[in-house]
């Protein structure tokens, strides 16, 4: 499907069949390779999110970028009314932070020898979970409620969110 870099999502392209495109469970059976390639179609959908969507689509891409602190000195505003600023590797970086590592760097070497199944990144899970989920300001407080609850929790910038189980969509 993929012989080079390249990152090309189905002919269709609907925000839904990108995303359902980018399921674990579609990937289940690929090498550990493949992590990688699951998070660059992951960046080129939110990429494409950032620089072309409707507002409801492009300003929680733009919110992660500068939470990241994959760009600087600009305002949520700012960066709206100037998101041709916004490059691939803005994304790959935000995505990188998101999951715990300095750089894309970093992560894409992580992502070499991690199977799809094991990725944490939250916009792979979260298109197999369903609501409700539970948001917290900060990750101990995830932490606590999944410790006394149960449920998956998350990391989402400096936020968590805590996936219920028993709760997944049909």
């Amino acid at each position: 499907m993929h012989n080079d870099s390249t990152i090309t999502l189905s002919s269709s392209t609907s925000s839904s069949s990108a995303s359902a495109s980018s399921s674990p469970s579609a990937f289940a059976a690929a090498p550990a390779a493949s992590a990688a390639l699951l998070v660059l179609r992951i960046a080129k959908r939110l990429h494409k999110a950032a620089l072309e969507g409707a507002p409801n689509q492009a300003l929680p891409v733009l919110r992660r970028v500068l939470a990241s602190g994959s760009l600087r000195d600009l305002s949520l505003p700012q960066l709206h009314k100037n998101r041709a600023l916004v490059r691939r590797k803005h994304i790959l970086r935000t995505l990188a932070v998101e999951a715990g590592y300095a750089s894309w760097e970093h992560y894409r070497a992580a992502l070499a020898t991690l199977p799809v199944e094991e990725l944490p990144h939250f916009d792979l899970v979260r298109s197999q979970a369903g609501y409700p989920n539970l948001w917290f300001a900060s990750v101990a407080e995830a932490q606590a409620y999944t410790a006394q609850h149960g449920g998956r929790m998350m990391a989402v910038g400096e936020q968590a969110v805590v996936l219920v189980p028993g709760e997944q969509a049909a």
